[in-house]
């Protein structure tokens, strides 16, 4: 099984390394494609117009020069353009929980996201700013989730699907399904300076931790790790009155 890494973190990112070595005991076949600093909050964007660089800095691992999407972008069409692709990608350990409308915000979240547009299982992790350091006993329970996921993929990698793992603060622990949470994230700013028509804002990563019952928060306060089976396409079926003008006709689409 070829497995191929990224995060929104950097290559030299703590969290990176521990999912490398639950990785690393399931392949030898391991590949490793980061960022080259941090990439959080990035969300989905690439660098259309700009461009980036990535450069081979070891066996089977490199470094991208734009964001988490991008490293994606760099592995399907240039490390292995001419090999075969990744069977999974997994994306983290994030330094921070990724729940509620982080799914949008999160480089972490892009990974995933982009090795679902192009075809491929992907998981994404994440873990309490605070939480334990990960002993051996923790990565081996993080490798047998690995596995036991990439078994089930008929089951959850389709139709643009992918998994978000959220951590709880320590390991071994049971894993539950969650419900999307409603906890806002960036609830606060930093204005650094300003004038009457000037100013330099600096989006906070704060949140209030706000927790409902089965939601991603409440299962890490509870010791649970959380899972959630997102996906990309976001398409809803569209309400009746959306399409017709009152007193009107429907109108077609020429």
């Amino acid at each position: 099984m070829r497995i191929l890494l990224s995060n929104d973190d950097g290559v030299e990112a703590s969290g990176l390394a521990l999912l490398e070595a639950a990785a690393r005991k399931l392949s030898d076949d391991v590949w490793v494609i980061a960022p080259d600093g941090n990439r959080s909050g990035f969300g989905h964007g690439i660098s259309l117009r700009k461009g980036f660089t990535v450069s081979r800095i070891g066996p089977s691992r490199y470094v991208c020069s734009g964001t988490p999407a991008d490293c994606v972008i760099a592995g399907m069409n240039w490390v292995f353009r001419d090999d075969r692709r990744p069977d999974l990608v997994l994306s983290g350990i994030n330094e921070g929980r990724n729940v509620a409308e982080d799914v949008s915000y999160s480089g972490t979240m892009a990974v995933a996201r982009e090795a679902s547009l192009n075809g491929i299982p992907a998981v994404s992790f994440s873990m309490p700013r605070d939480a334990q350091p990960m002993s051996a006993s923790g990565i081996g329970w993080l490798a047998e989730r690995i596995a036991g996921f990439w078994e089930a993929r008929s089951d959850w990698a389709s139709d643009g699907h992918w998994l978000n793992v959220n951590l709880p603060h320590a390991l071994p622990a049971p894993l539950q399904s969650a419900r999307i949470g409603r906890d806002k994230v960036a609830t606060r700013v930093r204005i650094h300076e300003e004038d009457a028509v000037r100013a330099h804002i600096e989006p906070l990563a704060d949140r209030n931790y706000h927790a409902l019952p089965g939601d991603e928060n409440h299962l890490i306060a509870a010791g649970i790790a959380s899972i959630t089976r997102l996906n990309w396409h976001g398409n809803a079926v569209v309400p009746v009155g959306v399409l017709h003008e009152e007193g009107a006709g429907a109108k077609g689409v020429a």
